[in-house]
C-alpha cells in the first residue's frame, strides 16, 4: 500500500483505504481496528495523502506530504509525542520538522492533522513510511540493461 491508496474524508475523522470507485463515488475502509467499510459520494471532498503538499517559503513553495512523514519518522522514529491541544506545541514540532514551513499559510488544524495522520499510519500501515524501494530496484534494472547492452556488444 502507498499514499496513492489512502485518503482523507472531509468531514470524516481518521483515513481511510481506498478500495474501489463506484458509479456515485468511492467505497473506502477506515484506517483503524474497526475496519468499518462506507461509501463517500462524488460531492464529499477527498484528499488522496500522496496529493497532499505543505506551504513552505522556498521557491518550490511545498514540500510532498510523504517527505514531510519520513522526516517526522527519522527525526522521532515510530512515536510522536506532541500535545494536538497546544498551538505552540504543534508550532516547534513542524519548525524541527520543516523549518521553512509557511507560517501564515500553514494552519494550527492543519498540524493537528498531520500528527494524527502520522500516528495512524504508524500503526495500521507502517509500510507506507518506508522509503520508496521503486526507485532503488528502477536504477537496478537500468545498470542491469546497461550490462546487458555491453555483454551484446562483445
Amino acid at each position: 500500500m502507498t499514499l496513492k491508496d489512502i485518503a482523507a474524508v472531509a468531514g470524516k475523522p481518521g483515513l481511510f483505504k481506498i478500495l474501489k470507485p463506484t458509479k456515485s463515488g468511492v467505497i473506502v475502509e477506515s484506517l483503524d481496528k474497526k475496519k468499518l467499510k462506507s461509501v463517500v459520494n462524488a460531492s464529499q471532498r477527498v484528499s488522496i495523502l500522496q496529493e497532499i503538499s505543505v506551504y513552505t517559503t522556498t521557491e518550490e513553495e511545498s514540500v510532498p506530504l510523504k517527505q514531510v512523514l519520513l522526516s517526522i519518522r527519522e527525526k522521532h522514529g515510530d512515536n510522536v509525542e506532541v500535545s494536538t491541544t497546544d498551538a505552540d506545541a504543534l508550532r516547534a514540532f513542524i519548525e524541527e520538522i520543516l523549518p521553512e514551513y509557511d507560517q501564515e499559510r500553514v494552519y494550527t488544524s492543519d498540524l493537528k492533522k498531520l500528527v494524527n495522520w502520522f500516528n495512524i499510519l504508524v500503526e495500521y500501515v507502517p509500510e507506507v513510511l518506508d522509503p520508496e524501494p521503486e526507485e532503488e530496484e528502477k536504477e537496478e534494472t537500468q545498470e542491469e540493461v546497461s550490462e546487458k547492452e555491453e555483454a551484446a556488444k562483445k
